[in-house]
């Protein structure tokens, strides 16, 4: 089910970034019904539009047949958000959002592995965490930047969603007070540009509990732009860390992002667990 999907929605967004003639910061979009090519939960996509619509980053919206297929398309400017989040340091990487079909995607991946809570680390508007919540997940949502936070507990007030967003530096969390039973932790950041640092301070904290370690799951963002990456790409990026760590691949996802957008290859998620 999974692979179709995710071919499918590539397919619409290559289709669409191709044929866009507007001009809006940031722009994506989500199928208006379920269908043949995007057999999802109508409920569950009624709420993805939800979000968006209630997502003060998206300022308009219309109804267009992209590859066949009837969507709502989302256009928006994430300027204000992303300048005040680059004052937090090279490990902190500015707000730039994956879509939120992919988010989805994501995180029903996770659900199939059998994972039972979310922990998005520099969540950013909080659409991973949002779509944890969703389909019934225990979510997480870390943000180091106070203006991020403040968007998602706007979000999540207008949704009647709370995914619980807290405002704290990931690296320095103390993770045990969330009582973690077997989670699954997506980090965000590209490697070599902060990501990798990061994901270091997380893993760390990780091992140092035997128990949350052997019931861990770790989703790392990668690239296939050598113009983001210099280097090995095996993994996205994420080699060097992964074989540091003794971590097993278990999945790799491509998926539509906003930083992809302009690009054709998408962004490609690593699932991985410590081995």
């Amino acid at each position: 089910m999974f692979d179709e999907l995710v071919n499918n929605l590539i397919h619409l967004k290559q289709d669409f970034a191709k044929n866009y003639v507007g001009n809006a910061h940031i722009q994506e979009v989500i199928p208006s019904s379920t269908s043949k090519e995007f057999q999802i939960d109508e409920c569950h996509l009624q709420m993805l539009h939800d979000f968006a619509k209630k997502n003060p980053i998206y300022f308009n919206s219309f109804e267009q047949k992209i590859a066949g297929t009837s969507c709502i398309v989302y256009e928006g400017d994430i300027n204000e958000y992303w300048l005040n989040s680059i004052k937090h340091g090279s490990s902190c990487q500015p707000f730039y959002p994956t879509w939120i079909m992919s988010a989805f995607v994501m995180v029903s991946i996770a659900k199939k592995l059998g994972y039972l809570e979310l922990v998005d680390i520099g969540s950013g508007d909080g659409r991973i965490a949002f779509c944890a919540k969703i389909l019934k997940l225990v979510a997480h949502s870390i943000e180091i930047d106070e203006m991020l936070v403040e968007l998602q507990k706007t979000i999540s007030s207008y949704t009647n969603h709370n995914f619980n967003p807290k405002c704290n530096n990931a690296s320095e969390f103390d993770y045990s007070q969330l009582k973690l039973a077997k989670p699954i932790f997506f980090i965000g950041g590209l490697p070599q540009m902060g990501g990798d640092v990061l994901a270091i301070n997380i893993i760390e904290k990780i091992i140092s509990s035997p128990n949350l370690k052997n019931n861990t799951g770790l989703v790392f963002a990668g690239t296939h732009s050598k113009r983001q990456l210099s280097g090995n790409l095996t993994n996205g990026g994420w080699n060097s860390l992964i074989e540091k760590y003794n971590l097993h691949v278990i999945d790799t996802v491509s998926l539509p992002t906003v930083w992809t957008f302009d690009q054709t290859v998408e962004t490609p998620y690593i699932y991985t667990k410590f081995n």
